[in-house]
C-alpha cells in the first residue's frame, strides 16, 4: 500500500542561508470499498537537475477500468514533460498547465478507441531548491501545510464548492450534498478543463504539502491533517490518514489516494551549491 521515497534537498530558508533541509516524500494508495482501484499517484525526481522533484496525483472515473487508463494517462505525461524541463525556456506554471491540458487531450482521444468514458481530476507539484508549485483540475486537492498550519489549499471544481463560495452551502452541507461528486472541471470532458495554480518561495523548515482523492479529505479536517503532518514522518502521517479515513467511510469508502512531501531541518555542513544535492532514492 505504502511506497516511501525520500530525498536530500539543501533549501536554504528566508532566515539563515546556512540552514539545510531535507525533502521527505511518500505516496500511499488504498482501494477502499470500491472493487477496482483507479487513483494513481507518483513522485519522482528530474533526470538532471537535481534537487528538482515532483509529485502528481489522479483520480480517474468512467466506468471499469476507464477510469483508471485516464488516471494513469496523467501520471505518465506529467513525468514526460518533467524530464524534459528546462527553466530557461519554460517557467514552472507553465509546465504544470501544460500537463494538464495535454494529459486532458491525450484522455480526450482515448474514447475514440475504447468503449469506455474516461475522466480524471490531477493535482501537480513540483519543488524546485528555492520553491514550490503547484496545479489542479478536478476535487482532487493540494494542501500546504506549515508547522501545522493551514497555509492554503486548493478550490474544488465542483457544484459543492461552487455552492459554498457563493454562501449557499456551509461545509458540512457540501460533505452530505446528494451532488457532492458532480465536477464543474476535469480532464477528458468536452470542455477546457479549468487549470488552477500557486507558488510559495521561500520554503521553509515545517513546510509539508499534501496531495490526495476525496477518499481521504472528505473524512478529516484541515485541522487533523496538519497535526499529523507536523508530527509524523511521511510514511508514518500517511498510514494514519489511510487508518483514519477507512475507519470513518465505516464500509462506504472511495479509493484513497495520497502523495505527501515533507521539509525538515538537517544538521549543517560545509556550503554547497544551491543545487548541488542527491537525486531522490528509494
Amino acid at each position: 500500500m505504502l511506497n516511501p521515497t525520500v530525498s536530500s534537498l539543501s533549501a536554504p530558508d528566508s532566515v539563515s542561508a546556512k540552514k539545510r533541509y531535507q525533502a521527505e516524500a511518500c505516496v500511499a494508495k488504498h482501494t477502499g470499498d470500491r472493487t477496482e482501484q483507479q487513483d494513481r499517484a507518483a513522485v519522482f525526481a528530474h533526470p538532471t537537475r537535481k534537487g528538482t522533484m515532483m509529485a502528481v496525483l489522479a483520480d480517474g472515473m468512467g466506468g471499469h477500468s476507464g477510469g483508471a487508463m485516464a488516471a494513469e494517462q496523467v501520471i505518465l505525461k506529467a513525468r514526460q514533460n518533467f524530464e524534459a524541463f528546462a527553466p530557461a525556456s519554460e517557467s514552472a506554471p507553465d509546465l504544470l498547465r501544460g500537463i494538464v491540458d495535454e494529459a486532458h487531450i491525450v484522455i480526450k482521444l482515448t474514447r475514440f478507441t475504447s468503449e469506455q468514458d474516461p475522466h480524471s481530476t490531477a493535482v501537480v507539484f513540483m519543488m524546485q531548491p528555492d520553491r514550490a508549485d503547484w496545479a489542479h483540475c478536478g476535487d482532487s486537492r493540494f494542501y500546504h501545510f506549515r508547522r501545522g498550519a493551514l497555509v492554503s489549499r486548493s478550490v474544488d471544481h465542483s457544484l459543492v464548492e461552487e455552492l459554498v463560495r457563493k454562501g449557499r452551502l456551509d461545509a458540512e452541507g457540501a460533505l452530505r450534498h446528494p451532488n457532492r461528486n458532480v465536477l464543474l472541471s476535469c480532464l477528458g470532458s468536452e470542455r477546457e478543463p479549468r487549470v488552477d495554480v500557486g507558488h510559495v518561495s521561500p520554503l521553509v523548515g515545517g513546510d509539508a504539502f499534501l496531495l490526495c482523492s476525496d477518499g481521504l479529505w472528505a473524512y478529516i479536517s484541515e485541522e487533523e491533517m496538519g497535526e499529523i503532518l507536523a508530527a509524523q514522518s511521511p510514511r508514518d502521517a500517511a498510514s494514519m490518514l489511510i487508518e483514519m479515513a477507512r475507519q470513518r467511510a465505516r464500509g462506504g469508502g472511495d479509493n484513497i489516494s495520497l502523495a505527501i512531501v515533507k521539509l525538515v531541518e538537517v544538521a549543517a555542513k560545509p556550503p554547497q551549491s544551491r543545487g548541488d544535492f542527491p537525486k531522490l532514492g528509494v
